[in-house]
């Protein structure tokens, strides 16, 4: 599942889905590495100018869920998306963020390859560092959306279960940074 719903308020209000990366926007680059990495079906969430990415990116193949709330967070991005999956017969739900396109599909195959049962909890880890993507077996899924608030995401829940993390080193095959400021652009060619 991709979460590609932020306005960029940080950014100007530049969505962070529409920015350009190799040509494209980042969104496709984001599903790209989903795909690639073993990930189907895939999902997206959208919200911040919902409309513009749908013309302007080629999401052939997603399912898009667009998150009415998303000025509220990541929370309500990470409530939509695991909302839409509830319900599907999927067994897990692998999180992926747009604004991180250092990550790609060697990454997402690692800690896909992690899944053990639908109790799994994985996540990458740079130099023992866990970050993203991460993965949620379908029976966390309900207290993960429960405690995903604000900005926030999964994080206070991935604190308070970090005993039952799989991390998954993937320092070698990707970067972990975000894109989140002005200065940060520099990392998009």
């Amino acid at each position: 599942m991709l979460l590609a719903a932020g306005g960029g308020r940080r950014l100007g209000g530049r969505p962070k889905a529409l920015l350009e990366h190799r040509g494209r926007p980042l969104v496709e680059h984001a599903l790209r590495a989903l795909r690639n990495g073993g990930c189907d079906p895939v999902h997206v969430v959208l919200g911040a100018a919902a409309e513009t990415v749908r013309a302007r990116a080629d999401l052939s193949g997603c399912t898009v869920t667009v998150n009415a709330q998303w000025p509220e967070g990541m929370g309500s991005s990470l409530r939509a998306g695991l909302g839409a999956l509830a319900g599907t017969g999927a067994d897990a739900a692998l999180v992926l963020l747009v604004d991180q396109p250092g990550i790609g599909a060697q990454a997402v195959a690692r800690v896909r390859s992690a899944y053990r049962s639908r109790l799994s909890l994985a996540a990458a880890s740079y130099d023992g560092e866990r970050g993203h993507p991460v993965l949620f077996g379908a029976e966390r899924w309900a207290d993960v959306a429960a405690g995903a608030v604000g900005d926030q995401g999964a994080r206070t829940y991935l604190r308070a279960h970090r005993d039952a993390i799989t991390l998954v080193e993937c320092s070698d095959v990707a970067e972990a940074y975000d894109i989140d400021t002005a200065e940060d652009l520099t990392h998009l060619e």
